[in-house]
């Protein structure tokens, strides 16, 4: 009988030696914490859809900053949620507004925080749409103006990455140039430059009530069919000034997060494990159906696999835990 010569399992007898051969580690240091600020505190508490969730109240950010103290998680990505809505979106950019306030309390009190600001309309709108309407479309260059002004009033109040997510044509070149010409010059730019228009937002939109009240948003977000259309929509951010790019959703869509690290090899690389993606494994582990640790780990793992630097997730507060217990 004719023995095997090349015998894959012994780098797998043990876990000492399964941690000398791993190829991909997760660390706390990969991971950003979304959070959802409201300006109401009758607004503020546990998001129904998404476990483990809630709003912040932006008069009690304290809370989080206790919560976030000795994780190691260096990022946070802010949304907020106004008081009011218009059809301009006009909250968005006040600099009394709920992202502006929420920036510069952050700032103070954890001042060592990287914070990144979610810079899209969707959440200030009264029709929930990414940007202004001509009509019942979303009109592309007239949205860019706006852009521009809430991103310098984000960098304005201290964030150190302005994160443009409405998928406008050209939105990377005049955030670029706004905060140039603003005395931003060392405020990043975090893309999405790869964003699908996907039905794993639905929690989200629950959570930073931002659903549109008509139409959907296919015109401007990705097919989800397209893998190569991605390369191109992020050569171009790239080429128009952005400093990094995500890919959203994450799980779906590994395939294209790999073809992006291949392709932009020393671009830093973000993957945004959406609310769908969280809620589903929330809802799995609540039935008792899977390990909820063990398989959120699995699924930041293959996100960091398959090409992610940084990982956007819900999951951040409880995986930086299960981390430091796992040392």
């Amino acid at each position: 009988m004719t023995f095997p010569q090349q015998r894959m399992r012994r780098r797998r007898r043990s876990e000492s030696m399964r941690a000398l051969t791993r190829e991909t580690r997760l660390h706390v240091s990969d991971l950003v914490l979304p959070i959802f600020v409201t300006a109401r505190e009758a607004d503020a508490g546990p998001v129904v859809s998404m476990p483990g969730v809630e709003r912040y109240a932006v008069t009690n950010l304290g809370r989080l900053a206790e919560r976030l103290n000795g994780s190691g998680i260096p990022a946070v990505m802010v949304f907020g949620i106004p008081e009011r809505k218009d059809a301009e979106g006009s909250g968005a950019w006040r600099e009394d507004g709920v992202v502006c306030r929420a920036l510069q309390q952050l700032r103070v009190s954890m001042p060592e925080l990287t914070l990144i600001a979610d810079v899209c309309l969707c959440e200030y709108t009264s029709h929930g749409h990414c940007g202004l309407l001509a009509g019942e479309l979303v009109d592309n260059d007239q949205t860019l103006g706006v852009l521009q002004k809430t991103s310098l009033a984000y960098a304005h109040a201290g964030a150190d990455l302005v994160a443009p997510s409405g998928m406008m044509d050209g939105m990377v070149t005049a955030i670029r140039g706004a905060l140039d010409e603003g005395g931003c010059a060392d405020t990043g730019i975090l893309s999405y430059a790869v964003k699908y228009a996907s039905a794993f937002y639905g929690p989200f939109r629950d959570a930073a009530d931002c659903a549109p009240t008509f139409g959907d948003r296919r015109t401007h977000q990705m097919d989800p069919a397209n893998g190569r259309e991605a390369l191109r929509e992020a050569e171009i951010d790239l080429q128009e000034g952005a400093d990094m790019l995500m890919v959203k959703p994450a799980l779906s869509y590994l395939d294209v997060l790999s073809g992006l690290r291949r392709k932009f090899e020393g671009v830093p690389m973000a993957a945004y494990q959406v609310s769908g993606e969280y809620s589903m494994i929330k809802a799995a582990a609540a039935n008792g159906w899977i390990d909820e640790r063990k398989i959120a780990l699995e699924t930041l793992l293959s996100i960091k696999r398959a090409g992610a630097d940084m990982i956007l997730t819900y999951f951040a507060l409880d995986a930086a835990r299960w981390l430091r217990q796992d040392r």
